[in-house]
């Protein structure tokens, strides 16, 4: 059964792992720079801050191939995190250790909020949105939303990236998860905004000022991306043990 590894200081700075922590800086900045910034496009062509669906096809959409491409870049470096949640998920299945998955953190938190500076300049000063649950929805719903898409990422990546037995299946990883995510979104945007991701929502909170429901977006996704790890690692994976950091 994979166990977690808190791993040790020396591993964590070695010249494999600060290339790590660039690769994930640089693409959760790329990620978060066009999913933020296709909702900035979309509320300043429409001058109308609420998605219509049109809307939330398209964010949903650059959401997924930003992603996928994000993703791409990185994994043979990283492993292509681009995610606080799924890093977690992979520490909680023994997959990266304690002290270079909150080093992955780190770089992924500062990604998302130069990209989201940078928007915020190129774009003249135009408001960067920030998640939030939608009007009806309790903020109770909205963590168990975030539970329930992120739970679906953090599993797809296990699934087609991070298990063993993947064989071929782990050249199409970066395809899956991109496509996981837009579907999430569509099915989640219009009540949690589906973020599944707690760099992509800080990023524009800490740009906006507004922390009000960030919260949400922290305990939610990482609550499913935990439980991902957990059931997928001990269930499915029980007798493999994919190498800690070192790898990642």
């Amino acid at each position: 059964m994979p166990a977690i590894a808190f791993g040790r200081f020396d591993d964590s700075f070695s010249a494999t792992s600060l290339k790590a922590y660039l690769a994930e800086f640089i693409s959760t900045l790329l990620f978060v720079f066009a999913g933020v910034g296709s909702a900035i496009a979309y509320n300043k062509l429409t001058a109308d801050a609420a998605l219509d669906p049109a809307g939330l096809v398209a964010v949903a959409v650059c959401h997924g191939l930003a992603l996928f491409v994000a993703v791409s870049i990185a994994a043979n470096i990283s492993g292509g995190h681009v995610n606080p949640a799924v890093t977690f998920g992979l520490a909680v299945g023994g997959q990266i250790t304690v002290i270079t998955g909150l080093f992955y953190w780190v770089a992924q938190l500062l990604g998302s909020i130069v990209a989201c500076y940078l928007l915020k300049i190129v774009t003249g000063g135009l408001a960067v949105p920030t998640h939030g649950v939608a009007a009806g929805v309790g903020a109770i719903e909205g963590v168990v939303m975030e539970i329930i898409i992120t739970f679906a990422l953090v599993y797809t990546v296990y699934a087609t990236a991070v298990d063993p037995k993947k064989g071929s299946l782990g050249t199409i990883a970066p395809i899956a998860i991109g496509l996981i995510v837009g579907a999430n979104i569509l099915a989640a945007g219009p009540f949690s905004g589906g973020s599944m991701n707690p760099a992509r929502s800080f990023g524009p909170a800490v740009v906006s000022l507004d922390f009000a429901c960030n919260w949400i977006y922290w305990v939610g996704p990482l609550v499913g991306g935990g439980l991902a790890g957990l059931v997928y690692a001990n269930v499915f994976m029980c007798h493999e043990h994919a190498p800690l950091s070192s790898d990642f």
